[in-house]
């Protein structure tokens, strides 16, 4: 299996295919614009710009399970990451990260990449970095700022 079997919803409605995104570098992300970590839109953003060229995309997938810090509607969601934070990078429909309802590709991303202690994600802004096969490559705690992957992510492209 890879991240490649799954689909998610855009924004826009549009159902997307991740295997869209074959032979892409990916950084996949849970993210709330209410959250102390919401900054790291910002970076996330900056490393989007800095190598999409170099096939990597971010993924952006709004969360509201953790203290409520997404309460907004898709729209405002949208809204807020771009007028606040710039960004232009894929954001997906808020999803369920963690739980009996998570969206698929979070159920695959925490099985094949466990946390510390455990599988669930604790908090926004976990990350995944997943290789140019679908891979699960390695998994950031909420606090390992973007630009501290940039080094991984280097390597990758």
């Amino acid at each position: 299996m890879s991240v490649y079997q799954f689909s998610a919803t855009l924004m826009n409605g549009e159902e997307k295919l991740l295997s869209d995104y074959e032979g892409k570098v990916l950084l996949i992300v849970n993210t709330a614009t209410k959250c102390g970590f919401a900054p790291q839109l910002k970076e996330l953003q900056e490393l989007y710009d800095n190598y999409k060229e170099k096939d990597f995309e971010v993924l952006g997938f709004p969360c509201n399970q953790f203290m409520n810090q997404e309460p907004g509607s898709n729209e405002e969601v949208i809204e807020t990451c771009q007028v606040n934070y710039g960004v232009q990078f894929p954001l997906f429909k808020k999803v369920n990260v963690k739980g009996k309802d998570a969206h698929p590709l979070y159920k695959y991303l925490t099985n094949e990449s466990k946390g510390f202690v455990t599988s669930d994600i604790k908090w926004n802004f976990t990350k995944f970095l997943v290789d140019r096969n679908g891979e699960v490559i390695k998994r950031y705690a909420p606090t390992i700022s973007p630009s501290k992957i940039e080094v991984d992510i280097i390597k990758m492209i």
